[in-house]
């Protein structure tokens, strides 16, 4: 019982504990993934999907950057440079899955239908999510830095 206290004093203050995190990254997150995934679909009726996932991942990132330092894991404001640089590096990571689930995919099926596509595209990113939880929780917005 006595370690259980002691821990909890050595955590940094208005951090929330991991399962508090897990559940605002899946709501911060989840929210602007899924609403990335329709923009992506939308913008690549204009342009190459490729570009059209690139452009709408960066924006993105920024916007869940900020959610995730403000909100998801306690850091008290704004992201700093740093932590943009670091997540936009988790995020690279998430880009080329998705990118690459979508090219198997279309590998596989001959003309796949957007539901389809978006089931893929969205089964991807929430399996990059989970590494990029882990990545932002234990490197970017760790309180070691």
């Amino acid at each position: 019982m006595m370690e259980t206290v002691q821990s909890r004093q050595q955590a940094a203050p208005g951090a929330p504990g991991a399962f508090a995190a897990f559940a605002r990254f899946v709501l911060c997150g989840g929210g602007v993934g899924l609403a990335s995934s329709f923009a992506v679909a939308a913008l690549a009726s204009w342009i190459p999907w490729a570009l059209s996932n690139a452009l709408i991942t960066a924006a993105s990132t920024l916007l869940a950057t900020e959610l995730h330092a403000r909100f998801t894991f306690g850091a008290g404001g704004r992201a700093t440079l740093r932590q943009h640089a670091q997540s936009a590096g988790s995020a690279t990571a998430a880009y080329a899955v998705t990118c690459a689930a979508m090219l198997v995919l279309h590998q596989l099926v001959v003309t796949p239908g957007p539901i389809l596509e978006q089931v893929v595209y969205l089964s991807a990113s929430a399996l990059t999510g989970v590494a990029r939880y882990a990545v932002l929780r234990l490197v970017v917005f760790s309180r070691k830095h």
